[in-house]
């Protein structure tokens, strides 16, 4: 049973910054591309960044590009998120997906 479980989240002023993890566990995760998602409040869900296995590849949202930064840990079945230069519109509820499983979230909030 693919397991992920996101961590990191919190409360952060604009312009600030977070790190977002997520481990995977019932699968390879080495062999498996990964994926962030997030959802903000009374919105629909929304793309963020993929890696591939190997950590070669990488593709953003625009959103979001220039701003966070996928990678990954294969030893440790970890996948991270950094986020900088956080904005109000960040706001959401953070998940990390494989193979079309979606696991727990972390709300991350960006307020003065």
């Amino acid at each position: 049973e693919v397991q992920l479980q996101a961590s990191g989240g919190g409360l952060v002023q604009p312009g600030g910054s977070l790190r977002l993890s997520c481990v995977g566990s019932g699968f390879t995760f080495s062999s498996t591309t990964m994926s962030w998602f997030r959802q903000p409040p009374g919105k629909d869900i929304e793309w963020v960044s993929f890696i591939t296995s190997g950590g070669g590849r990488t593709k953003y949202a625009a959103s979001v590009t220039g701003r966070f930064t996928i990678s990954r840990d294969n030893a440790k079945n970890t996948l991270y998120l950094q986020m900088n230069s956080l904005k109000p519109e960040d706001t959401a509820v953070y998940y990390c997906s494989s193979q079309g499983v979606r696991g727990q979230g972390t709300q991350v909030t960006v307020s003065s």
